[in-house]
Order: structure tokens, then C-alpha cells, then sequence
């Protein structure tokens, strides 16, 4: 079922009332650590399955990050602050762990922008807890690439998860595939924080399902 403009609004309106939805300004370059070679394999297919969906691209190298997209696999926060250098690239770490712990978080976001508002790099962290351990390598790497492929509302998967199940297989929901693909229509801003966007967005759905 095609989204209308005030559920499309929804998925990009942040708890404190302000829409914002960004895209990716640059070619996705991804690297994994803490998982093995199966695991490294199916999060890169899931990472240039949405890429491939939202028309956008991938590449080797990042030119100044080396790679932009980041995914840490960890058992314990604690192992994050052991990382070499990732200090440098998340500041104030030990702070981030401290909240993390406090939360009981299984999973965290960081992104990062360039001057025009679009995205430069996420970083991912996700411990693997008792409920993500149960969950599909499959599903796990589909939800993050899906999750990082815009900038959705800090609420926008809270109550319904952007992944359905079709025959026993975890699938991207149509709806939401129809809203990347829009929102990467090359004639759409990179950056928007108008709430009319989620207008345009909707007048492309419809030719792209």
C-alpha cells in the first residue's frame, strides 16, 4: 500500500518536531569489523542491495575517510573505546559508552555531514545481546543498510520495522522501498527540512512501485 504525505512525513519528523531527511552525497564505502567472513559477505550484499534500490553508488575507497560507512560488531560497549583510533573519529567516545550501557542499547547511529547537509558517513554500533543474537544475520545487515541509507526521524522504526516477512524471508516493505527510491530522485534535494518535502516525495511513489 502506497504511503500518503502525512505517514511519509511521520518517517522523517524527529522527536522534537523538526523534519529532516538527508541522502547520501557521496559513493558508499563500507567496511564490517567483529564478524566473520559468512557474516562480512551478507552485509555487504544487503549494503549494495539498497544502494542498488535507492539508484545511488558504491565504491572501493572513500577519497577522504577511506571508507564511509563503518559497522562495529561488539559483545561488550567496553570493547568500543579498545578500538584503535575510533576515538578520533567519534568524540567524546568514552561518554557515548557510558550512555550506551545506561540505556541497555543493542544498537547505536552516528552520521556525519558534509557543508551542504547531505551525508558524508555513519558509523554503526550494534552489541550483540541475547535478542540481537537471536535475530538473522540476514535481517540485522538489511536493517542497517536500510537504516543508513537516509536520515530517517530518531522515531521513525520504533513501533514498525521497516523489514516484513514474505515465505519464511526477510524483505525490505515495499512502502518503504518506494520511499528511498523517491527521496534519491536525482530532480530531489539532498538535504531537506521542510515538511512540504514529504509532498514531493508522495507525488513520486506511485510510478516508482
Amino acid at each position: 500500500m502506497m504511503m500518503d504525505p502525512s505517514q511519509i512525513e511521520t518517517l522523517f519528523t524527529r522527536k522534537d518536531g523538526t523534519y529532516l531527511c538527508a541522502r547520501w552525497g557521496r559513493p558508499i564505502a563500507p567496511v564490517v569489523f567483529g564478524v566473520d567472513d559468512a557474516s562480512l559477505r551478507v552485509f555487504k550484499g544487503a549494503i549494495e542491495a539498497v544502494v542498488s534500490l535507492a539508484g545511488h553508488e558504491m565504491t572501493e575507497t572513500d577519497p577522504e575517510l577511506g571508507a564511509n560507512m563503518m559497522v562495529f560488531f561488539c559483545k561488550d560497549w567496553d570493547e568500543l573505546p579498545e578500538v584503535p583510533h575510533l576515538d578520533r573519529l567519534v568524540p567524546d567516545l568514552h561518554a557515548l559508552v557510558g550512555k550506551l550501557k545506561g540505556a541497555e542499547a543493542n544498537q547505536y547511529r552516528i552520521f556525519r555531514f558534509d557543508p551542504q547537509g547531505a551525508i558524508r558517513a555513519v558509523f554503526v554500533f550494534l552489541r550483540l545481546d541475547a535478542h540481537l543474537a537471536a535475530v538473522s544475520a540476514d535481517t540485522i545487515a538489511l536493517s542497517q543498510a536500510v537504516q543508513s541509507i537516509l536520515l530517517w526521524s530518531d522515531t521513525a522504526f520504533t513501533e514498525t520495522s521497516p523489514l516484513a516477512a514474505v515465505d519464511g524471508t526477510t524483505v525490505l516493505r515495499p512502502d518503504i522501498a518506494a520511499v528511498i527510491r523517491a527521496a534519491y530522485d536525482p530532480v530531489m534535494p539532498a538535504v531537506a527540512q521542510d515538511a512540504s518535502h514529504a509532498l514531493r516525495l508522495a507525488a513520486r511513489l506511485e510510478p516508482l512501485q
